[in-house]
């Protein structure tokens, strides 16, 4: 496995994609990493769709301002949040916690209702941004592991999301698409793989307090 410099220095948006289909045990492992993301509390309000086949592949293209690698690629993987942020979620986690840390529901009753009051505070759209940010944090995460593992992906935000809803069916399911993340290996012919990464210099970007 790469060191974690190296990996994050070779990885970039990938424009091309191989032919080539991710291994199911490569696949398993950044889904897994995904999964282990960090979030608020603990609280996840998203879900990940990790979609192979190319007719419904084919269809979000039209969705995603043409950009085909959304096809022409080994996996798409649709970061989809919660529609409905409340307090059914919290009761999730709590069982969750019991099962696989122990003890009874009183045990963590303190926790759920100060999430459950953190999570009341909010109006709707306040709920909406604070999902996107739990999502981000996982997408943020996949990158990392991903170049990790060897896999190339491009992350995308660039596409109309109530298309991409009505082609997954995913209102139904009380989910909305936010972003997308295209996975694969690198075409060699792809011109961005050569090109020197820009980043701002550590000195710029970094303020140190003594």
């Amino acid at each position: 496995m790469m060191t974690l410099l190296d990996a994050l220095n070779r990885r970039y948006a990938v424009k091309r994609f191989t032919d080539q289909i991710l291994e199911d045990d490569r696949l398993d492992s950044l889904m897994e990493a995904v999964r282990l993301s960090p979030s608020a509390f603990g609280v996840q309000p998203y879900r990940l769709i990790l979609i192979r086949n190319p007719a419904v592949r084919a269809a979000l293209v039209h969705h995603s301002m043409g950009q085909d690698k959304v096809l022409y690629s080994s996996h798409l993987l649709v970061f989809a949040a919660c529609s409905a942020v409340d307090s059914s979620m919290v009761d999730q986690l709590v069982d969750e916690m019991v099962a696989q840390r122990g003890g009874n529901l009183e045990t963590y009753k303190g926790l759920e209702q100060h999430v459950k009051s953190y999570l009341n505070d909010m109006d709707l759209a306040e709920k909406a941004k604070w999902a996107d940010q739990q999502l981000y944090l996982a997408l943020g995460n996949c990158l990392t592991s991903a170049a990790l593992l060897d896999i190339d992906c491009c992350p995308m935000t660039g596409f109309d999301p109530e298309g991409y809803d009505r082609v997954l069916q995913l209102q139904p399911e009380g989910l909305r698409t936010v972003a997308v993340c295209a996975l694969g290996q690198r075409h060699p012919e792809d011109a961005l793989a050569e090109q020197a990464k820009v980043r701002l210099p550590a000195e710029e970007l970094i303020r140190r307090w003594p």
